[in-house]
């Protein structure tokens, strides 16, 4: 008896579903979530209902970020630039705070597939076409608009995914007018002069070996997991060092990157206030 009864309680509160010819169809997008929301920006991380009424709630901005998959020389994996996006965004989105991040986008243009050019010429590389790269942003960011986002963000870690990502914004920004949701492309976020001197400024300074290598994208990636920078490799092989500038001991160069991401956190946040009209 007791357990019919707890078995009812239970049901009274599942989302309710709708019924079709006897079929279980899509659940209520009104019913009441039943659990504690987990604290995370990530959508990928979140249930429907979390992402909901986050929205409810005024996180009404979302970032889609833009990485790739290409080679970094011989000690740092193929997926850099995500990697990297995984600190960074996050970081962006909290000094927000009313703000959520898209899955990251791990596939850009590279270069071309025959003949290879750029870094499609090295394995592991995948490469999409600009038109393949527009069109994948545009469908995401009309999903998230979908969904009531009001301002929808773009912003990339890589050099060649900044022109799709204007062009994105320019042309779903003229045929949302007056929708209620704009797009914004964020160039601030990929300002690497910018992130260079503040490097310098705490004497972090670099002598390029050529190597598509350097200490900000190997620290950020450190900081994730040094295993992405094959840090105990390259210590057996006594290479633990970039551009003259030693790695060890690893939690000074962590730390070095935990610094820059909240430094870079805070630039970005700045220009995306600004591009909304909260600055």
């Amino acid at each position: 008896m007791i357990t019919r009864i707890l078995l009812l309680s239970a049901l009274l509160f599942l989302p309710k579903v709708s019924q079709v010819h006897g079929q279980v169809a899509l659940p209520d997008p009104d019913a009441v979530r039943p659990i504690d929301a987990l604290d995370t920006v990530l959508l990928e991380e979140m249930t429907w209902m979390e992402v909901r009424d986050a929205i409810r709630a005024g996180k009404t901005t979302v970032i889609i970020a833009t990485g790739g998959i290409e080679q970094n020389g011989p000690y740092l994996v193929t997926g850099k630039h995500n990697i990297i996006l995984r600190a960074t965004s996050e970081a962006i989105a909290r000094e927000l705070g009313n703000a959520l991040i898209a899955p990251i986008v791990p596939f850009v243009p590279e270069g071309e597939f025959d003949p290879p050019t750029g870094h499609m010429r090295y394995p592991g590389t995948v490469s999409v076409r600009e038109s393949t790269f527009q069109a994948l942003l545009t469908d995401i960011a009309s999903s998230l608009k979908t969904h009531g986002f009001e301002e929808v963000i773009l912003l990339g870690d890589s050099g060649g995914n900044q022109d799709g990502m204007a062009e994105v914004a320019r042309t779903l920004g003229e045929s949302w007018a007056g929708s209620g949701s704009r797009i914004h492309f964020i160039p601030e976020y990929y300002d690497n002069p910018r992130w260079v001197e503040w490097l310098e400024e705490r004497g972090v300074v670099e002598v390029s070996e050529g190597l598509h290598d350097d200490v900000r994208h190997a620290s950020i990636m450190a900081l994730v997991d040094p295993a992405f920078i094959r840090a105990d490799q390259r210590r057996e092989a006594g290479l633990f060092r970039i551009n003259g500038v030693e790695l060890d001991p690893l939690d000074r160069t962590q730390k070095l990157a935990e610094e820059l991401v909240g430094f870079q956190a805070r630039v970005t946040a700045a220009a995306i206030r600004e591009a909304i009209g909260q600055g």
